[in-house]
């Protein structure tokens, strides 16, 4: 069976996001452990991490980063 999409997504204070996901749940995923190093590093800074958004499969950042949709789904917790 195949993980359902990310098709909604609400960054919140605190480097967390509220997912919609494709089969109707609402998800919290905390993005926290990700920020650091050069690539996801840029997640850090408030104003970037508030530009998330979907592209209707997982949740995507201007410049190009972006969730595994398996981990986003997996590891959120329902909200």
């Amino acid at each position: 069976m195949l993980r359902p999409t990310a098709i909604q997504v609400t960054p919140q204070k605190d480097y967390f996001l509220d997912i919609i996901f494709s089969n109707g749940e609402k998800r919290r995923f905390d993005v926290r452990p990700y920020i650091r190093g050069e690539w996801y590093g840029e997640l850090g800074e408030p104003d970037y991490f508030r530009q998330a958004k979907t592209d209707g499969f997982t949740v995507v950042w201007p410049h190009g980063q972006d969730i595994c949709p398996d981990g986003l789904y997996d590891l959120s917790t329902e909200s």
